[in-house]
């Protein structure tokens, strides 16, 4: 009689969020561009977002949710050995805002890099962080998804600046043994996909090497929407073949807040039942790297997300880039 192999998991301990502290409503959207409470909620959902004060920068939305998941998860600052940040909007060009939130937390050791996947970033950090802990180099990790997107935004383009918000959602992961099924506790498989042929249809027209500016976000919006949910749909099916799970038996189904048609729309396609999608996108925009942990932080803390429970994360983002990570929590 044979038994399962041993395994290590990345396995969730607890997870933080932050918002700025300045809501900005729909109606306040019609006084400072020409458009419409529900011109915005029809295609998108969205009703409110936060916008950060001047001076309150990525990182330290960063810090203040990291904090937030360390005392979710129970865990002290000096337990964690690696800090992986997601962001497209970093404080300076360099050094890294996950080195910064190293120094804010009081650590001199560990590592701390950023990740750049746009709004597949949180995904795309968690799938890296899982490298690290399941191969045995490092114990802890905080994964932060972290933006300021309204210092990209123009705001005199009415298609884009009433989309996004700023904010920041942290996870503290830990590698524990499990037995090497999908009952096991933590990541069970990651997926993740780019394509930089689709560059025009989602991008910021400047930077250091181009510019020499910060510049301002483009997108086409229904290029993005056109490929969205067969982009996303496809690397979950993936996921749930990877691991001989289903639409059925997921429990959760946390997608990158961006457009409430897409979400739906893809919830639909993989017959995820509606009560199963956690939806957060009408009260904070789209947040790019930090919508899902912001997410994940509303339904653990309303009792929706309950420790053994299936969760599905997922994302697409500019460049393309795309991916999915199915948890046990």
């Amino acid at each position: 009689m044979t038994t399962a192999q041993k395994t290590l998991r990345s396995v969730v301990l607890g997870v933080g969020c932050y918002l700025p502290s300045r809501c900005v409503s729909n109606a306040d959207m019609e006084k400072m561009v020409d458009t419409s409470d529900d011109w915005i909620v029809q295609r998108t959902g969205i009703t409110q977002r936060y916008i950060a004060a001047e001076g309150e920068t990525t990182s330290m939305l960063g810090l203040n949710a990291a904090k937030a998941a360390l005392e979710n998860a129970g865990v002290a600052a000096s337990d964690i050995d690696l800090i992986i940040v997601a962001t497209s909007t970093p404080d300076y060009t360099f050094p890294a805002v996950a080195t910064q939130i190293q120094a804010g937390l009081g650590l001199q050791t560990g590592v701390a890099f950023d990740l750049q996947a746009v709004c597949s970033g949180f995904v795309f950090a968690v799938a890296t962080a899982d490298k690290f802990l399941i191969s045995g180099s490092h114990k802890r990790a905080l994964v932060i998804g972290a933006e300021t997107f309204s210092r990209l935004l123009d705001w005199e383009d009415r298609t884009t600046c009433v989309l996004f918000g700023d904010g920041a959602g942290a996870m503290v992961l830990e590698a524990q043994e499990g037995e090497g099924t999908a009952q096991d506790r933590g990541v069970l498989t990651s997926h993740l996909r780019s394509d930089g042929r689709h560059r025009a249809k989602l991008y910021v027209d400047g930077g250091p090497s181009t510019t020499q500016t910060t510049g301002h976000l483009r997108m086409i919006g229904k290029e993005v929407y056109r490929h969205a949910v067969g982009m996303v749909t496809d690397v979950m099916l993936d996921a749930f073949k990877a691991t001989g799970t289903s639409a059925q038996t997921l429990d959760w189904f946390v997608p990158h807040q961006a457009n409430r048609r897409i979400i739906d729309s893809s919830a639909e396609k993989l017959g995820i039942a509606p009560e199963k999608v956690v939806t957060t996108v009408d009260r904070h925009g789209n947040t790019s790297a930090a919508s899902i942990p912001l997410a994940l932080c509303v339904a653990v803390a309303d009792g929706r997300i309950q420790k053994g429970q299936l969760v599905m994360i997922e994302a697409m983002g500019g460049g393309f880039t795309w991916g999915s990570a199915l948890i046990r929590w």
